[in-house]
């Protein structure tokens, strides 16, 4: 997906938001956004939004020298995840289409993002995920594809999404390799936020050797790239991996919920949408 005009604001709000959660000082704010102003412009036409993302977190970390400012924030979803867990598993072993019920859970996870300018409330907001009807919905194909796969990739998005990731996981019976990214940007998932939500308790958990907010293939390790070479099926999480990915010709599922008016347009839906896509 490349960058559309509405993604410019949106870079310059999430850097005033990420500034402020690492000072009070206005000035030092200010400069930070001006230099982001200025590399805005320089950026390519068909770049990607996580492209551009990349950019911007690199010269808020390098002007401030804090590398995780939304540390304490990660830690704080996946203790409020991890609480519901066990009511999560138990609708899902409930439900008339465990998969099916899982898999909406995985989707309903992906409100948990301080990247999309969205307020979420966590709990109030998954029941109201898993009450909605489906924006896109392959899940036919989907579970056809896990069935008889016999390697899934699993694209990891947000830290405390990750718990949610897990539910979906542990009712796919092939092994699955869980990637995150292998460094903070914004609240996506590193090593730790995986370890954190038990994922290593359902899954073998490697890094993209990404540091943006989406798996840009470019900046992946070979050992990635060779993963996903090799996979099945690629389970990929969140509107970042569907701006870094989409139109990649590779045997993917996208599934997030539009957050914005830009996924949701170069998907065809609404904002507020959840989305179970096949790549194609």
């Amino acid at each position: 997906m490349k960058v559309c005009l509405e993604c410019l604001p949106c870079f310059l709000s999430q850097t005033i938001k990420t500034m402020r959660r690492i000072t009070h000082d206005e000035k030092a704010v200010r400069d930070v956004l001006n230099s982001v102003c200025r590399i805005l412009p320089r950026q390519p036409e068909n770049a990607t939004p996580a492209e551009i993302g990349r950019e911007v977190y690199r010269l808020i970390s390098l002007k401030t020298g804090v590398a995780d400012p939304y540390r304490e924030l990660k830690e704080q979803c996946t203790r409020r995840a991890l609480k519901i867990y066990p009511d999560m598993k138990q609708r899902v072993e409930r439900s008339q289409d465990r998969l099916l019920t899982a898999a909406k859970m995985a989707i309903a996870g992906n409100i948990i993002d301080f990247g999309a300018d969205t307020v979420f409330e966590l709990e109030k907001d998954v029941e109201a995920v898993l009450s909605r009807p489906f924006g896109i919905n392959h899940f036919p194909d989907f579970a056809a594809s896990i069935k008889s796969a016999g390697r899934i990739v699993y694209l990891g998005d947000n830290a405390g999404e990750t718990v949610f990731d897990r539910i979906l996981i542990e009712e796919i019976s092939a092994p699955v390799i869980y990637t995150v990214r292998s460094a903070p940007v914004i609240n996506d998932a590193v090593k730790k936020d995986a370890e954190e939500a038990g994922i290593p308790d359902a899954a073998r958990i490697e890094t993209s050797g990404c540091d943006a907010p989406g798996t840009i293939l470019s900046k992946c390790t070979p050992k990635f790239r060779k993963l996903l070479g090799k996979a099945d099926v690629i389970i990929s999480k969140g509107q970042g991996n569907y701006e870094a990915l989409s139109g990649k010709n590779l045997p993917i599922f996208f599934l997030l919920t539009a957050k914005c008016q830009a996924v949701a347009r170069d998907l065809g839906v609404v904002p507020g949408d959840i989305v179970l896509k096949r790549a194609g």
